[in-house]
């Protein structure tokens, strides 16, 4: 059921009688809506090469891309997460050669190194195990090393399945999910980057030159033709973004969007431009992105560059294990999107108003804290009495809470209409704010007990919504801290 929007300032106080009951009767409800009207929308994020574990921009990824999902579902739309994994092409060959040679023995400093070989920690991990005959499974293979240094087809399966794994737990500990795995190979396997080709020539876009064949995006906006088929007879990463593209339209998402970093800019007009070449009536302008930018990570005002783990970059599960999964969580995703942002790792840790992520569930707490103090003095919360003198929430701080409370489904709206999750994070903040000046200023437990229910009635309504903005985050709402 959709929460109606109120007015933010109230004209008469039954207004804030409206509020504060229609919160509490709607419960885990209240700020979402219908509106959606169970729209297809596919959201692809994160999409990582399964050549490492996660870093701290594909973190990032994760959790704009898993709010914009929890948003998108608040608002009535069918959500569909998905993840494409590139495990074809030179990186993957790369990992391999870099695993095979940590097999023989070999190390960085050694001059049969492979040049630009992965050099992390976990690289001799991945040796290791595939040495030892293990077996790992990730989400649709299981896949039992062949134990043979030589055979560097096993090596690259088998690789590729223990990253994937590797990554697989990292998104469990960040509490991320996906419906869809894609991997890029079955493009080729099911011949769908040949049948791509095909559509492209047939609709008379493409065109042979100096041996390579080429794509006319300038007839669709690009600034350049793209190389779709080099001259020996490869093909770009341009043909299979957009086979994996037409492949999304063919599923049926007339929405989809594609959560990416900063770094895939240069794809977009690309991309689309090739889309429109395809002449099967994909809308211009279709994908959605969302880009964002990169992460520095910091700790006593240094920048952290590096993980033992990873070798050459910070990790999600460093951040994780640095600060705990809220505050990863809640610090990645409350800014907006194309900001550069600073993960200051000693304020995630702090316990302090200036950590906004425990300043908000603190005031989650502090609700809790007053039920169970009116608990134990025998003044259990009475409903219906609260219900019934509402109009006595009538102090200036009383007041303010009362109109950020009526805001909040309007901002679950807007924030899921532009892909903007960090409008919820600062919503979050201004609550938070709103109730920790009235609780300073407006004392609760009183001994009239009409005035202690109705004051115990706006702390309950403002738990229950920065409950239902928090999960939106993805953050938990503790009851004591």
């Amino acid at each position: 059921m959709r929460a109606p929007a109120l007015s933010t300032f109230f004209a008469a106080a039954d207004a804030a009688a409206q509020i504060v009951a229609q919160v509490l009767d709607c419960g885990d409800t209240f700020g979402r809506s219908l509106i959606g009207k169970g729209e297809k929308v596919q959201v692809e994020f994160v999409s990582a090469n399964p050549t490492g574990p996660l870093h701290v921009g594909h973190g990032r990824g994760a959790a704009i891309g898993d709010c914009l999902c929890r948003l998108l579902e608040a608002t009535g739309y069918d959500v569909t997460r998905e993840f494409y994994y590139n495990d074809a092409g030179a990186q993957i060959a790369n990992l391999a050669r870099s695993v095979q040679a940590r097999a023989k023995g070999l190390g960085p400093g050694d001059d049969s190194w492979p040049e630009d070989g992965y050099r992390g920690e976990y690289i001799t991990d991945v040796a290791n195990d595939y040495l030892a005959g293990k077996t790992v499974s990730a989400d649709d293979r299981e896949v039992t090393a062949k134990q043979d240094p030589d055979d560097l087809d096993a090596i690259q399966a088998f690789a590729v399945a223990w990253l994937r794994r590797e990554q697989d737990l990292d998104l469990k500990a960040f509490g991320v999910a996906f419906d869809v795995y894609f991997l890029e190979s079955s493009l080729y396997q099911e011949g769908k980057v040949d049948a791509t080709i095909e559509k492209l020539v047939n609709a008379g876009h493409t065109y042979e030159d100096d041996g390579a064949m080429w794509l006319r995006t300038t007839d669709f906006g690009d600034d350049k033709d793209r190389v779709m088929r080099k001259q020996d007879g490869g093909y770009t990463y341009f043909l299979p973004d957009v086979a994996y593209h037409l492949d999304k339209w063919q599923r049926g998402f007339k929405t989809v969007i594609n959560e990416q970093g900063a770094d895939h800019h240069s794809t977009v007009t690309r991309v689309r431009a090739g889309l429109q070449a395809l002449e099967v009536g994909i809308p211009n302008g279709w994908p959605d992105y969302v880009l964002h930018q990169m992460v520095m990570v910091t700790r006593s005002g240094v920048e952290v560059k590096l993980s033992k783990r990873a070798g050459s970059y910070v990790t999600v599960r460093d951040l994780i294990d640095e600060v705990g999964r809220d505050a990863t969580r809640f610090f990645l995703a409350a800014r907006r999107a194309d900001s550069q942002l600073t993960f200051d790792i000693d304020l995630a840790r702090s316990q302090s108003n200036d950590n906004p992520v425990y300043y908000i569930q603190y005031a989650h707490a502090r609700v809790c804290s007053m039920l169970r103090k009116a608990q134990d003095a025998d003044q259990p919360f009475d409903h219906p009495l609260a219900m019934a003198h509402l109009a006595l929430l009538d102090s200036d701080q009383e007041k303010a809470v009362l109109n950020r409370l009526a805001r909040f489904p309007e901002v679950v709206e807007t924030a899921a209409r532009n892909r903007e999750p960090q409008q919820v994070a600062q919503y979050l903040l201004d609550l938070s704010g709103d109730f920790h000046t009235c609780y300073n200023a407006v004392k609760v437990m009183v001994e009239d007990d009409t005035l202690r229910n109705t004051r115990l009635a706006l702390g309950l309504a403002t738990r229950q919504v920065l409950r239902n903005g928090l999960d939106l985050m993805g953050v938990s709402a503790p009851e004591e801290m």
